[in-house]
């Protein structure tokens, strides 16, 4: 795959989107991770002026808003840091008691779009979302969470193809050679979660190498059962 091109084509289809709806800035969160600062990249590129990246920590872990600024400070980026923890805690306290750990991590990035939308409305941004084709298509997002925003410039493009579009755009090496991770505990990362890597879920979407049955049925699994996020919720109509 020519890197260099689809790089440019994915800049200039971002461009010609904003000058069509007449945006006059966009906004995005900015994780610490490789696709965030994919995204920070590209909207940089397009406007210059008026991108803003918002570091939102949430009973985080201390390494990813360090990395978050070495992207922005790499990128020379505005960012703007909201600490969500004590509106996390408030909410855990006042309102939910089980222990299910994945539908307690799942309010921060709720709690990340209410914001992140909050400033676009109050600057006239689009928010920019981080979702890649892999994590779509097996719905490893939080739904109204990190998959609610207004464009998805990487929601085509696989995971493994991300890291080469970070190097066309420059981004530094820490952050693309950084293990994936959602962030959502210490010591998640992605691909433990999933139980398979990004290269055998992608080679299989590809539909180049169909992996061992078990990893299979998986990812199939999750791809049947996720298929409510990638759609508008069903109507009935008469």
């Amino acid at each position: 795959m020519d890197y260099k091109k689809l790089t440019e084509d994915l800049v200039k289809w971002v461009e010609d989107y904003a000058k069509e709806v007449g945006v006059k800035g966009f906004i995005f969160g900015l994780s610490g991770g490789i696709d965030s600062a994919v995204v920070a990249a590209i909207a940089k590129r397009v406007f210059p002026d008026n991108s803003l990246g918002l570091i939102m920590p949430c009973d985080s872990i201390d390494k990813d808003r360090e990395d978050a600024l070495k992207v922005a400070e790499a990128l020379g980026l505005e960012t703007k840091t909201i600490d969500l923890t004590k509106t996390f805690e408030e909410l855990m306290d006042a309102s939910f008691t089980s222990d299910n750990r994945m539908a307690r991590s799942n309010i921060k990035p709720r709690l990340r779009m209410t914001t992140l939308y909050y400033y676009a409305q109050d600057l006239g941004y689009l928010v920019l979302g981080p979702s890649n084709a892999s994590e779509w298509y097996l719905g490893y997002s939080t739904k109204y969470g990190d998959s609610g925003a207004d464009l998805m410039p990487i929601v085509n493009i696989l995971k493994t193809d991300i890291f080469e579009v970070a190097k066309e755009l420059g981004l530094p090496d820490f952050i693309i050679n950084k293990k994936p991770s959602a962030g959502l505990w210490v010591g998640q990362t992605d691909e433990d979660e999933m139980g398979f890597t990004y290269d055998v879920l992608d080679s299989y979407i590809r539909g180049e190498k169909v992996p061992e049955k078990e990893i299979k049925e998986k990812i199939d699994r999750m791809h049947k059962n996720s298929a409510h996020k990638r759609s508008m919720a069903p109507s009935f109509k008469f």
